[in-house]
């Protein structure tokens, strides 16, 4: 058989980093060994009832049966748009500054062929999502990476940026809460961003995935809640975390007009928009009570504070994320985060991701994901215990 040759743009894509983490736990699994898993970002829990029966109905109208509008049903964009005037006081155009996507990572990696052109520069956080490399490889562009440190609460330093780079760059990518660090931001921190990008015409894309994962009684604050937002940058808006609805395939671009045009005009040659009834059971999951989400929110947190508490009883002092449902854990001095990582999964048979799949400043740290009950949580903790790794200090 013929074997036909990958395209050079292809070939110059990223690794799939986490793909050798997930062989690694399928080949101790295979050794018969329980891991508790920690290392994923796949949510745990069903898809609330009500959205749930909302698809089963909208499945048997036959107006789904055709093809959606190209640039998605007019109901769920403007549901979009009640859901943001209601939670973050941001009123949107439905029709010009809402876009309608697969998914939330989809638009992340469209983004940059948008509105890029070979050897344009994108500011990237670092450590951060690595889909965003994807994107910005696709469209052929570069990057220039922005450390998040633990001094500057894993936010980028503005400052740290050349003025060279500021003047190249021509997209920014932004994620708060934050995976995979937990941290959260201020809205004073976006107004600083909003002030930064229109000083060097840079388009800010903030990646909202965990916009409603907050902790300690803090709502997570919207990029487009910060004066003048618009006019710089979008937000994406994913239904995977917020609703459990991961594998529905449901996402939201809004802000920027200019940018939501750019969209649409890529995805018109890509799609046939999404599937009517999962636009109507996203526009229920939008508009109806929002208890699931409250509920959700307080399982959260309820994890987190169980597992930020086993940990430091056994004497490792980390800081609790702020949202989203992941944990940052710096790892024991002498280790890089891969050797870890490998070290536990070979020998407790617990699964973490290491630091260095997100970048080069994530290196010394693992992520951990809350996405198991508490009692796996704390027999997680345990297990790594016994390893005597770490040690209560004497009172």
């Amino acid at each position: 058989m013929k074997h036909f040759a990958q395209s050079e743009l292809l070939q110059k894509l990223p690794k799939q980093f986490f793909a050798s983490l997930v062989t690694k736990v399928e080949n101790v699994k295979a050794q018969g060994h329980d891991v508790i898993n920690l290392g994923q970002g796949n949510p745990d829990q069903p898809t609330p009832s009500h959205i749930v029966e909302a698809m089963q109905k909208a499945v048997a109208n036959p107006r789904y049966h055709k093809y959606s509008p190209f640039r998605g049903y007019s109901f769920f964009k403007e549901a979009v748009a009640a859901f943001y005037e209601r939670e973050y006081g941001v009123k949107l155009d439905p029709e010009k500054e809402v876009a309608v996507l697969f998914g939330g990572k989809a638009g992340l990696v469209e983004i940059p062929t948008c509105l890029l052109n070979p050897g344009d520069l994108v500011l990237v956080p670092d450590p951060g999502y690595p889909d965003y490399w994807s994107g910005v490889a696709l469209a052929q562009a570069e990057m220039a990476m922005m450390p998040l440190r633990a001094q500057n609460h894993f936010l980028p330093d503005y400052n740290e940026v050349s003025k060279d780079v500021a003047e190249k760059a021509k997209l920014m990518f932004l994620n708060y809460p934050n995976n995979p660090t937990g941290a959260a931001a201020s809205k004073e921190f976006f107004m600083d961003t909003v002030s930064f990008a229109a000083k060097h015409d840079i388009c800010v894309v903030h990646d909202f995935a965990y916009g409603a994962i907050g902790f300690d009684g803090k709502k997570p604050v919207s990029f487009l809640q910060a004066e003048g937002a618009k006019d710089v940058g979008i937000e994406i808006y994913t239904f995977s975390k917020t609703f459990n609805m991961a594998g529905w395939r449901v996402g939201a671009a809004v802000g920027n007009e200019s940018v939501i045009a750019a969209i649409n005009l890529l995805q018109d040659h890509l799609y046939v928009s999404l599937f009517g009834a999962i636009q109507e059971a996203a526009a229920c999951a939008l508009l109806s009570s929002q208890e699931s989400v409250k509920k959700l929110v307080s399982l959260y947190e309820s994890r987190r504070n169980t597992f930020i508490r086993a940990l430091s009883q056994i004497g490792w002092d980390v800081t609790p994320p702020a949202g989203s449902f992941f944990a940052w854990l710096p790892v024991p001095n002498g280790w890089t985060s891969e050797q870890f990582s490998d070290f536990l999964l070979e020998k407790a048979h617990v699964a973490v991701a290491p630091g260095i799949g997100f970048g080069q400043h994530g290196e010394g740290y693992v992520r951990v994901g809350l996405l198991t009950r508490e009692e796996r949580l704390e027999e997680a903790v345990q297990r790594i215990a016994k390893l005597g790794l770490f040690h209560v200090a004497k009172k």
